[in-house]
């Protein structure tokens, strides 16, 4: 017999045994990471949400989104801000960052309505606290101000003081968080708006450097859900689910609207 020669059957069975040892091998370090990070559903469920009224609102505004969201078995945590969230915004950061450490999680998804997402976009400019948010959905949040409170600061300043004067375009306020960064890294970021906004005036304002710009109108050309309809409109809702979720097309279009829709609707 020839020196190094193997036979067939013995090729066969070297070949087996080493696709065999990679297999285990690959499948060892698979259950290693599913057994540190688990499947995307379970790390989804096991991360609280929290969700911020807007200016001059109650937890009880966000009772319909509230309810969907829970209802797609997350744990949800409303917080209710001092002053009805018409204070400065920079307190109010700090009643939520109080309440997201009330949470004790590792990671929190936070859902801002209005102005309370910009109360959201202050907490997230201190670097620490943004690297514990995972995902972070804002709804006609004027980002850039909103005409609606320049016009009540220009007609009577004594009108528009705390938040509304921070909701001025060019406000000191906005200025910072805009300055340089306006998603800053850790969280994914979701701006969803409605052309029909009269609250967030102009609407775009809700646009977002950085971040999954929605229109609602882009989804479903249809919509004529204004800004409260953002926290309780199903289309709006099923944005909301999808995103918290990590489940949204990206971008979501015209061929997800019923879907969507479908989403949002009310449990039974």
């Amino acid at each position: 017999m020839r020196c190094g020669w193997v036979s067939p059957r013995r090729r066969i069975l070297a070949v087996a045994v080493a696709l065999a040892v990679a297999l285990g091998a690959a499948a060892a370090v698979a259950a290693a990471l599913w057994r540190r990070s688990g499947p995307e559903p379970a790390r989804t469920a096991g991360v609280p949400v929290l969700l911020v009224p807007g200016y001059n609102g109650t937890p009880a505004s966000l009772d319909t989104l509230a309810a969907r969201v829970r209802s797609a078995g997350r744990e949800v945590v409303v917080v209710g801000l001092p002053d009805r969230g018409t204070g400065d915004l920079r307190a109010l950061a700090a009643v939520l960052a109080a309440a997201v450490d009330r949470t004790g999680a590792a990671r929190v998804d936070l859902v801002g309505f209005s102005a309370g997402g910009v109360a959201v976009r202050v907490l997230l400019a201190d670097p620490v606290r943004a690297l514990r948010a995972r995902r972070v959905v804002l709804l006609g949040a004027p980002n850039h101000g909103t005409e609606l409170a320049g016009a009540a600061a220009a007609l009577d300043p004594g009108l528009c003081a705390g938040a509304c004067a921070q909701l001025v375009p060019g406000s000191a306020l906005l200025a910072e968080l805009n300055r340089s960064d306006e998603t800053p890294t850790g969280p994914e970021f979701f701006s969803i708006w409605t052309a029909l906004d009269q609250t967030v005036t102009p609407p775009a304002t809700a646009l977002l450097e950085g971040a999954a710009n929605i229109r609602v109108q882009d989804v479903c050309p249809s919509a004529r859900l204004g800004h409260s309809g953002l926290v309780a409109d199903p289309l709006a809702l099923g944005l909301v689910v999808g995103a918290l979720a990590g489940t949204l097309p990206d971008p979501p279009s015209a061929g997800d609207c019923a879907a969507l829709r479908a989403a949002g609707a009310p449990t039974r």
